[in-house]
């Protein structure tokens, strides 16, 4: 495998070039006309262009991509995440096209992209799971008794599903015709497939997933758990390894479940098996991930395995070198996601250009991203703009580190959530571990972010009036590098 050509974009696409280059292959990048000034297409040996900004004429095309690689003589494809990596009709042109795919089969995809079936793969080796509906239900009727059945509250959740689209909680059964019509209209705008099933609503959840790594040969090993409790919208921010909550019996257990989830469907390459866990350490198997997650960074850091460089390897045909024995949990890692959106308006997207971008350094700080200084967030995609990494000997140092990083990285221009993962890491909850996946609804307010920007305000203009009424245009220029020392470094005051 001499070339590889990176279905992806930003710091994804950026992540799985390094991680080549190191192993001595080149890189082929492909690009919209959105992103042709983009950093991931400046890194790559050679670059494609695809097609208009819209993903579906550019990313999503199957056979621009298929013909991208030919062009260039790539003989593998790197999906990355989102996009194309979890699409089961094009893992199989790739390989119809006689190119190798960097990722699982066709066939484990298509189980595993289905809630039901995925229920239904994972009950062949006891995994324990969530009571509620084995198959799809559209009869609203025996859905009603059938959730009566199993005790409100429950979830309606799309079988074909993720992201929280598709899925509505129904506290009593007077609510529940209307939400299943909800739910059932949703998922077939979101997915074309309107199949819906109900499970038991687990109280005060918490998010736990498992990596694991599966080679052609057999071995399938897991890097032990993930916890990304911290949401919004259904949607991760804020994710570390190990969980605080996990003891060592809980978390052996999980992960023999997750190897066995992928032995179901002689799972090969990097996936990740999730798991709800409750107020009694009970964890119940939701689905499998079958690509590269977003958070992959702080299992590397806590493993010392570069997970990208072990799906290349695997795709190649090569024997796991390592086994379960040989892997161990070193130090804590969290990740706060710097998504371009407004926590205080209800994490909405913020577009524009990035004015100021200065991102932090120091031992233990990791940043994965896509962009620099001056250039424009496009509407197009998903506002992620790169994802934070600490890493410390334990829990505590690494949360010390997120806070200085936090303070240290300079965006001006846009909105981040740069200030959210701040809250979150000072935060008593999260400080001590008590926390669940109701941590934003329970304890976020997008008044005590506007609350502290006018404090904020208020110290800084008190500073610079209290250096520049000694008149002098030296304390004046003073008073500007002060104030906008105490911004930047306002923890430290």
């Amino acid at each position: 495998m001499k070339k590889i050509l990176v279905a992806n974009r930003g710091e994804i696409a950026l992540r799985i070039m390094r991680s080549a280059k190191e192993m001595g292959i080149k890189t082929v990048a492909v690009f919209s006309e959105a992103d042709r000034n983009a950093l991931h297409v400046r890194y790559a040996d050679e670059a494609i262009c695809l097609g208009e900004a819209a993903s579906t004429a550019s990313y999503l095309n199957i056979q621009k991509v298929i013909d991208a690689c030919k062009l260039t003589g790539a003989e593998a494809i790197h999906p990355g995440y989102g996009f194309l990596s979890e699409n089961p009709d094009f893992a199989r042109k790739v390989k119809a096209a006689g190119i190798i795919l960097i990722g699982p089969s066709p066939e484990a995809m298509e189980i595993m992209g289905n809630k039901l079936s995925a229920k239904a793969a994972a009950l062949k080796y006891q995994i324990p799971l969530v009571p509620g509906t084995e198959e799809a239900i559209t009869n609203i009727e025996q859905a009603k008794e059938r959730a009566t059945s199993i005790g409100f509250p429950v979830l309606i959740k799309a079988a074909a599903g993720g992201g929280g689209k598709g899925m509505r909680l129904v506290h009593q059964v007077e609510d529940f015709e209307e939400q299943m019509k909800l739910a059932i209209s949703e998922a077939e705008s979101a997915f074309g497939d309107g199949a819906v099933f109900i499970e038991k609503y687990v109280t005060s959840p918490r998010h736990i997933e498992i990596q694991v790594l599966g080679d052609q040969h057999g071995n399938i090993v897991h890097l032990f758990e993930r916890e990304c409790s911290v949401q919004r919208r259904h949607q991760k921010v804020v994710e570390e390894a190990p969980s605080a909550v996990l003891d060592e019996a809980t978390r052996a257990k999980m992960g023999k479940c997750a190897v066995d989830v992928a032995r179901s469907v002689n799972y090969t390459g990097a996936g990740t098996v999730e798991f709800i866990l409750d107020a009694d350490k009970n964890f119940f198997f939701l689905e499998m991930n079958t690509r590269l997650q977003v958070e992959h960074p702080v299992t590397e850091m806590i493993t010392g395995v570069d997970l990208v460089k072990e799906q290349i390897k695997i795709a190649r045909g090569e024997v796991l070198s390592f086994s379960q024995d040989d892997l161990s949990i070193r130090g804590h890692a969290i990740e706060l996601r710097v998504y371009a959106e407004d926590p205080a308006n209800n994490f909405l997207p913020d577009i524009g250009t990035l004015k100021t971008y200065k991102t932090p350094k120091g031992i233990g700080v990791r940043v994965d991203d896509g962009f620099e200084q001056g250039m424009e967030i496009p509407i197009y995609y998903d506002p992620m703009i790169a994802k934070l990494v600490t890493y410390g000997k334990n829990r505590e140092e690494a949360i010390e580190r997120m806070l200085r990083a936090i303070e240290e990285y300079q965006i001006s221009g846009i909105e981040t959530t740069l200030p959210f993962g701040s809250f979150v890491m000072q935060h008593e909850a999260f400080i001590s571990g008590n926390f669940d996946t109701h941590f934003v609804a329970k304890y976020f307010k997008p008044d005590v972010l506007k609350q502290q920007n006018n404090e904020e305000e208020r110290i800084a203009a008190i500073l610079a009036y209290r250096l520049f009424t000694k008149s002098s245009i030296q304390n004046l220029v003073a008073a500007g590098q002060q104030t906008s020392n105490w911004l930047r470094n306002r923890r430290n005051w």
